[in-house]
């Protein structure tokens, strides 16, 4: 049995998530490695078919990684593909998804994947009545940091869960006296920009898919820096929140609290921190690590703040080995996607999935604008 091609349109590569994650660091990497294994044993290459707006960006993006087919034209790009793929500005992406439904094409796409809620379920529902393979990326959980934390769950080393504390975000620089890391849009409502929109899905698949579904929502959102400079040097107002404050009740009374802020400077060891306490130990997971306390070795402080501390309280906690190898989590969802697609293996992350992330973040954002703390019903 020969080797496959499946086309694939890839649009919104000129963003910088579109260009390295998705086809440099996936869809050209699987390509390297000589494609996608199947459970037939045929392998599996992809055919990319780069979309945008901007013809200039998208044929210097083609020649770089000698790629023949680019264009602007995104029907025509679809007439000649098996499976859509967009990583656009979030307010371009759910006409464009329609499109690519509606024309029976598998649909794969970034988060979050609306601005609103009832977008996102239209998309879902769509992809669902014309049943067409559907997804949503959630890389996260491929984090070497998260998958050695999904190993400590499963092995009961936690054993009663009763806390997640998060926290994620660094310094963005305004962009005047040096040049900001993040493009201008993020922090544009207007745009689609806003932390909350931003990482709220996020924080939904990774909650739901390790410790348990969002049952409740109360936020905090704050606009802590409120001017900013774009990409060409120009000040414009930030009307886009860039820190959020958020405390989730999860199923089966495990509490999790999360900060997201891009206006925060790091003093620890990685982005994105997670802390689990159980009644049995703890753990703290970050990009790549992962720290465990047993209970059996718990220190045991006593408050008084008339002496210094003694107890070097880092010390007592232990590395978990990476015992394997950890891939790009980026990759391996896009390897899942392709086998879901040609030989129907599980995908659970569906667009479907990507809308309870929506409504975490639109939840999110009224609970601020209420005050008050919100329940998370069923899509």
């Amino acid at each position: 049995m020969g080797d496959r091609v499946l086309s694939v349109v890839l649009n919104g590569v000129t963003g910088r998530m579109g260009y390295r994650q998705h086809l440099v660091r996936s869809v050209l990497a699987i390509n390297a490695q000589g494609g996608v294994d199947l459970p037939t044993g045929q392998r599996v290459r992809l055919r990319p078919i780069l979309v945008g707006r901007n013809a200039a960006k998208l044929a210097e993006i083609a020649e770089r990684h000698g790629i023949p087919d680019h264009t602007t034209d995104l029907d025509a790009a679809l007439a000649d593909a098996e499976i859509y793929f967009d990583a656009q500005v979030t307010p371009a992406r759910v006409d464009a998804t329609l499109k690519a439904i509606a024309a029976g094409k598998h649909v794969y796409t970034e988060k979050p994947t609306a601005e609103t809620v009832a977008d996102a379920i239209r998309l879902a529902r769509a992809a669902e009545e014309t049943r067409v393979c559907n997804g949503v990326v959630q890389d996260k959980l491929f984090l070497p940091g998260l998958l050695k934390l999904k190993r400590l769950i499963d092995g009961g080393f936690f054993g009663q869960i009763l806390s997640v504390r998060g926290e994620f975000g660094y310094w963005v620089f305004e962009g005047d006296w040096q040049a900001a890391q993040r493009p201008s849009w993020n922090y544009r409502a207007e745009d689609g920009g806003g932390i909350v929109l931003d990482m709220f899905p996020h924080w939904a698949y990774v909650l739901e898919n390790l410790f348990g579904r969002v049952v409740s929502v109360y936020a905090q959102v704050s606009t802590h820096v409120p001017e900013r400079w774009n990409e060409r040097g120009q000040r414009y107002k930030a009307t886009a929140d860039d820190a959020a404050y958020g405390i989730f009740e999860l199923e089966g009374g495990v509490v999790a609290q999360i900060n997201s802020s891009w206006a925060v400077r790091v003093h620890r060891d990685e982005l994105v921190e997670f802390q689990v306490d159980g009644t049995h130990g703890s753990a703290v997971a970050g990009l790549r690590g992962c720290r465990v306390q047993h209970r059996s070795v718990t220190p045991k402080p006593v408050w008084n703040p008339d002496i210094p501390a003694d107890t070097r309280f880092r010390d007592g906690w232990s590395e978990i080995p990476d015992n394997g190898e950890f891939d790009n989590g980026f990759k391996i969802q896009w390897e899942m996607f392709v086998r879901h697609v040609l030989a129907g293996t599980p995908f659970p992350y569906t667009l479907r999935a990507g809308a309870r992330g929506v409504q975490l973040a639109e939840l999110g954002l009224r609970s601020h604008a209420e005050g008050r703390r919100l329940a998370v019903t069923d899509l």
